[in-house]
């Protein structure tokens, strides 16, 4: 039997002298391409494309965007990204005319209304978090970490406190921080959780010296637990002559209940594309805005979003500047999303999504905690983290079983071996916009994996096996991908 077509990569249903379309032959003479496009530019050869037909490339690629799951097809429980579904109504909202068509470069009277938008958003952001001003600039949550920790930087070189090199981060942080801290120039400094996975302020008491530039925390948690300690250890800090920064990863727990600034932070990182509405599945596009204190302002990277007598400018004019950290001025598309997202939701509704997203969380975990493990058994904020590591011991199921075993009954898996404090972690965040039906259902096959791994293990270890692609090599898949089609030799 012949391969199924729908199986078949694009390449493989290629035929000579397929077309999808033909056009009428030219009626003026032709410029040889070399007058046009300088020879080095030019291909030696024709390029070795598909040749298909119109009604070949829309079954092919209908049918693989079929194959790929996404919030708007099911339940997509990836704890610490907070992948909800978002709002259609923003979509629509960025794809505008008067959005989408815009030059970076273009006058400032032709662009007063994403200047505007700009200008409020930074406003209502700072409004959320307690702070003062801040920078649309960042492209990612990393970015944004980045540019963080160069507030640090900027602030002590200006302070003459160049000795001020040492950052603490928590065992339990996000991978990114510490590589962030890192790459700013700072030295980071493993602090570990204390046994309720929370950061003690007796544990940062003793790093107080006159090398602390600060500490970067995630709150709640990345075990998804608030820092109850937080107003001591940002006492503590700044009295050692410190800064806080907040990962803002995590803000969709507490947004319109709870504000860093009011917590003692110094720099704020948020996640537009997370907290406040973008599809970033697949690495983008993102938004990693920085909200900061008023003593923090003056180092704000060029250029800032103003307004006088005129309307709004972008300002250039910042003498301690750390100076340009993208191109431009950020993913303006997802500013449009956030800021929509944000006037449609209103406070209430923040505040709303807020505690249906920690209701949630709770119960699920509350339901299935009888059946996982769960190290920290407390009421969680967004997310929670239960372990598979008994079950891995008494029935030889991992984490990565559970995981495929959800792909297998056609739900995305949570986010897996990660915080690395617990061992065979599942990392779990439903999110306010799943309904209890939804939850209920995730629920349900979460209870009949773990009756698989006590009755039938062999099974689980088999699974997926109706997805497109079964159980890869991950070390060699990470290590040797094959990103692209290669015609054999």
């Amino acid at each position: 039997m012949s391969m199924d077509l729908k199986d078949m990569l694009i390449f493989e249903r290629s035929r000579p002298g397929r077309r999808g379309f033909r056009v009428p032959e030219t009626d003026v003479p032709v410029q040889p391409a070399d007058r046009l496009v300088p020879k080095g530019y030019l291909r030696g050869a024709p390029a070795e494309l598909p040749e298909v037909s119109e009604v070949d490339v829309i079954r092919h690629y209908t049918r693989l965007s079929q194959k790929n799951y996404c919030v708007d097809m099911g339940f997509y429980p990836l704890g610490s990204c907070t992948m909800k579904y978002n709002p259609k109504i923003n979509e629509t909202a960025a794809a505008l005319e008067g959005f989408n068509i815009l030059h970076p470069l273009q006058p400032r009277h032709t662009a007063q209304g994403i200047l505007e938008l700009m200008y409020e958003l930074t406003e209502k952001l700072c409004e959320v978090t307690g702070m003062d001003w801040g920078t649309l600039q960042p492209f990612a949550g990393a970015h944004g970490e980045f540019t963080g920790m160069k507030f640090f930087r900027s602030y002590f070189d200006a302070r003459g406190e160049k000795q001020r090199t040492k950052v603490l981060v928590p065992d339990a942080a996000h991978g990114t921080n510490p590589a962030s801290a890192n790459i700013a120039g700072f030295d980071v400094v493993e602090i570990k959780s204390r046994h309720d996975g929370r950061v003690s302020a007796e544990e940062v008491k003793k790093h107080l010296d006159e090398n602390l530039a600060g500490i970067m925390l995630t709150n709640p948690n990345t075990l998804g637990l608030f820092e109850t300690d937080i107003a001591e250890i940002a006492e503590l800090v700044h009295d050692a002559g410190g800064l806080l920064y907040y990962d803002g990863a995590n803000l969709n727990a507490v947004m319109g209940k709870s504000r860093p600034g009011d917590m003692g932070f110094d720099v704020v990182h948020l996640n537009l594309h997370k907290t406040f509405s973008t599809p970033h599945g697949g690495g983008g596009p993102g938004s990693g805005a920085v909200m900061v204190k008023k003593k923090l302002e003056p180092y704000l990277p060029v250029p800032t979003v103003r307004k006088d007598g005129k309307g709004y400018f972008l300002d250039h004019d910042i003498p301690e500047t750390m100076g340009r950290i993208s191109g431009f001025y950020g993913n303006t598309a997802v500013l449009v999303r956030a800021y929509t997202y944000i006037l449609t939701m209103g406070s209430d509704g923040l505040q709303r999504a807020s505690e249906l997203a920690v209701l949630n969380a709770n119960y699920v975990k509350e339901k299935l905690k009888r059946r996982y493990h769960l190290p920290y058994d407390q009421v969680c904020k967004h997310e929670f983290v239960f372990s598979a590591d008994q079950m891995k011991e008494k029935y030889g199921i991992s984490a990565t079983d559970v995981a495929k075993g959800l792909l297998e009954y056609g739900l995305h898996a949570p986010t897996i071996y990660f915080p690395l404090i617990v061992h065979e972690a599942m990392m779990i965040e439903p999110t306010e916009t799943e309904s209890k039906e939804s939850l209920d259902h995730f629920i349900e096959v979460m209870e009949g994996i773990a009756d698989l791994a006590e009755n039938n293990p062999e099974k689980l270890h088999d699974f997926p096996l109706s997805t497109p692609v079964r159980r890869v090599d991950q070390v060699r898949a990470a290590k040797q991908p094959v990103l692209r089609w290669e015609k054999e030799q």
